[in-house]
C-alpha cells in the first residue's frame, strides 16, 4: 500500500501543475478581455501553488521520525505549515480586496470585461472543484491536516471564481462596478478560508481534546476489555493528526500485580489497533473501589 508522504506528493505534484497552468489562462483572460475580477482570481490561483509547496514540507517534516530533540515526533509541523497556508492566503484575499475597492473609487476607468473572462470562470469553477474533491479524498486517507487545508484552499478558489463569473456577467449586462465588487467577494471567500484553516491548526497546536465520541468510542473498548470493572480517568490531546490518551482504569484490587499488568496491556493494545490516530497511550491501574 502506497505510504502517506508518497499519497500526499502525488496529490500535490497534481495541485501545481494544474493550478500553474490554470493561473496561466485566467491571467491571460483577465488581461485580455480587462476583467480585474478574473485577474483577481488568477492571483489566487498563483497562491495556490505556492501553498502546495508549503504543504509539501509540513508533510515531509511530519513524516520524520522521532529523534532526541523530538522525541515526540514531528506531527506537528503539519499544523505549523497549515498556519503558514492560512497567513498567504489572508494576504492574498487583502490585496485583491484592495485592488477592488481601488476600482470602485475610480467608476470612470471601469470597463466592461470581454467574453473571455466569462469563459475562463466557466473553467476555473469546473477544475477547482475538481481538484477540492480529490484533495479532500486523498487527505482523509491518509489523514493530513496541512493537506485537508490545501483541498480548502482548492474550494475556497471554486467559490471566488463563482464570485468573478458573477460579477463579469453582470458587468457584460451594464453594470461595470460589479466586476471589481467580484473582486471584494472574492476576498471576503479566501479570508473566511484562511480563519477556519487557521483555527482548526491552532486548536492542535495547543492539545485541544478528541471529540466526544471519539472519548466515549475510547471508554467503551476499554471497559469490553475481561478484567476492567471502571474507567477513573480519561484524557485526550490532539497532536497534529495524531493524538496522544491517558486512561485511568479499576480492577479488581485483590489480583497478583502481573494480572493488573496484563489487563492493562491488553487495554493499551486494543485501543491502538482500533485507533489508528492514537499514537500512544498511558495505562494507569487503579484498585476497583468496593460498592
Amino acid at each position: 500500500m502506497e505510504n502517506s508522504s508518497k499519497i500526499a506528493f502525488r496529490v500535490s505534484r497534481i495541485s501545481i501543475y494544474l493550478n500553474a497552468a490554470l493561473s496561466a489562462v485566467k491571467l491571460l483572460a483577465g488581461l485580455l478581455a480587462r476583467s480585474g475580477a478574473m485577474v483577481s482570481d488568477a492571483v489566487h490561483s498563483i497562491s495556490d501553488v505556492f501553498s502546495t509547496f508549503i504543504v509539501m514540507i509540513g508533510v515531509h517534516l511530519s513524516g520524520k521520525e522521532s529523534d532526541r530533540e523530538h522525541p515526540y515526533g514531528h506531527e506537528r509541523m503539519e499544523c505549523v505549515a497549515a498556519i503558514v497556508l492560512a497567513g498567504v492566503l489572508l494576504a492574498t484575499g487583502l490585496l485583491i480586496g484592495y485592488q477592488g475597492v481601488q476600482k470602485i473609487l475610480r467608476p470612470e476607468e471601469l470597463q466592461a470585461p470581454g467574453i473571455l473572462a466569462l469563459i475562463a470562470a466557466v473553467l476555473s469553477i469546473g477544475v477547482k472543484e475538481g481538484m477540492y474533491r480529490y484533495t479532500r479524498k486523498a487527505a482523509r486517507q491518509i489523514d493530513s491536516d496541512a493537506l485537508m487545508a490545501d483541498a480548502w484552499h482548492h474550494r475556497s478558489d471554486a467559490l471566488s471564481s463563482v464570485g468573478a463569473l458573477i460579477g463579469i456577467g453582470g458587468a457584460r449586462l451594464g453594470l461595470p462596478v460589479l466586476d471589481p465588487i467580484a473582486s471584494l467577494v472574492i476576498c471576503l471567500f479566501i479570508a473566511k478560508a484562511a480563519y477556519e484553516i487557521f483555527r482548526d491548526a491552532v486548536n492542535k497546536m495547543v492539545d485541544e481534546s478528541a471529540d466526544e465520541e471519539t472519548e466515549s468510542a475510547l471508554r467503551a473498548c476499554a471497559l469490553a476489555h475481561p478484567g476492567v470493572k471502571g474507567i477513573d480517568r480519561l484524557l485526550t490531546r490532539k497532536f497534529g493528526s495524531k493524538m496522544y490518551v491517558e486512561m485511568e482504569i479499576a480492577v479488581d484490587g485483590e489480583m497478583t500485580l502481573t494480572a493488573a499488568h496484563d489487563i492493562a496491556e491488553g487495554v493499551h493494545n486494543e485501543i491502538e489497533r482500533q485507533f489508528p490516530k492514537v499514537k500512544h497511550i498511558m495505562i494507569h491501574v487503579n484498585p476497583a473501589q468496593e460498592q
